[in-house]
């Protein structure tokens, strides 16, 4: 069984920032095999990509939508991957999803959503103009 947790979503004012983050745990779950990464859910739409990290930090995108406001971070000896995310705008408002892929960051930004293997539960981020 593996479980993707996440923490950190909230209410926040337009300019301002939010950290979530996300423990991933499970017996047969090798962290250093899986590109991590976010997704997000606003109502209405479908889910979208935000941001992806493989093993390594030169493996790292993002949606064009958040470049050089977001960054993703992991912790290979914790299990965890983190979303900073700064000068927030009230289009970013959805439910934001930790994931877990078995395939190399460059090729999960492109995939559908459905393909990732595993998801948190998920946690809401609004940010109010």
């Amino acid at each position: 069984q593996v479980q993707l947790v996440e923490s950190g979503g909230g209410l926040v004012q337009a300019g301002g920032s939010l950290r979530l983050s996300c423990a991933a745990s499970g017996r047969t779950f090798t962290f250093g095999m899986y590109t991590m990464g976010w997704l997000r859910q606003a109502p209405g739409k479908e889910r979208e990509f935000v941001a992806a990290r493989g093993w390594g930090s030169d493996s790292t995108y993002y949606a064009e939508s958040v470049k050089g406001r977001f960054t993703i971070s992991r912790d290979n000896a914790k299990n965890t991957v983190s979303l900073q995310m700064n000068s927030l705008k009230p289009e970013d408002t959805a439910v934001y999803y930790c994931a877990a892929i078995r395939k190399a960051a460059v090729v999960a930004r492109t995939l559908e959503a459905k393909r990732w293997d595993y998801w948190g539960q998920g946690t809401q981020v609004t940010v109010s103009s």
